[in-house]
């Protein structure tokens, strides 16, 4: 499998390199950063090399340029960044009925069985109360985490009038249709999602702690192996995991 590497200087682009290199069958064909460090291209226009899939690791703002350059080569596309605009991700879904496109928040097997496992609590316990806290390094830019509103939507599935209610900050009781959503920004941490469903009688916790950024690479991968020979579409960790097919 080779892989083109967009954002290959960024923290995740190392880490995604450096485990591609070690794993059988997979190379890396190109890396491209607009940093220009010194083993790598300043856009993807600039290789048109061997491939059989690109992951992107740069930036969402990327989205047009992704998208058209893996149209024009007929390649898979593994899209692993968050914070798309309504724009970008028009972009991204129209490039997908022509190429096989991954997109997923975040690319954490264990992150999609999460989701699963909040859709199916939220069906059980339709009355409950719901609560998302999300914790990230003091970095982190977005807020609410990709990650927090993928839980979000996959929950609001089952309770179609759900409302988001992020950060609550002023007086008030929370309604019936309220998840509450919290982000947490402090250190070094990796990633943190919890969800609690709270019926008054009993309450259920839901945790996902990420523990190392290498799990993201590997997901990565796994998607990437997933899309070779796909049918044009829009794919994300659903499919990995089989409940798509459900």
């Amino acid at each position: 499998m080779n892989i083109v590497i967009n954002g290959a200087c960024g923290r995740m682009g190392r880490i995604l390199a450096e485990m591609a290199e070690a794993e059988d069958g997979c190379r890396v064909a190109a890396r491209i950063d607009r940093s220009a460090g010194p083993d790598s291209l300043t856009e993807l226009g600039q290789y048109g090399g061997p491939a059989d899939v690109v992951i992107d690791f740069s930036h969402h703002t990327a989205a047009a340029a992704l998208m058209a350059y893996c149209t024009a080569r007929a390649l898979p596309a593994v899209v692993a960044t968050t914070g798309q605009t309504g724009e970008e991700l028009a972009l991204i879904r129209r490039a997908s009925a022509g190429i096989p496109v991954f997109l997923s928040a975040n690319m954490s097997i264990g992150v999609a069985l999460l989701a699963d496992l909040a859709r199916r609590a939220a069906s059980v316990f339709p009355d409950a109360d719901i609560e998302i806290v999300e914790r990230h390094h003091n970095q982190k830019l977005d807020v609410p985490s990709g990650t927090a509103l993928l839980l979000a939507r996959r929950i609001r599935e089952v309770r179609p009038g759900a409302e988001f209610v992020v950060g609550r900050h002023e007086n008030g009781r929370r309604t019936a249709r309220e998840i509450g959503i919290h982000s947490l920004r402090y250190g070094g941490e990796v990633g943190t999602h919890e969800i609690i469903i709270a019926t008054g009688e009993e309450t259920v916790t839901l945790r996902h702690e990420a523990e190392s950024r290498a799990l993201f690479a590997r997901g990565a991968l796994a998607a990437a192996r997933f899309l070779i020979g796909r049918a044009p579409g829009l794919y994300d960790m659903r499919d990995i995991i089989g409940e798509g097919n459900q």
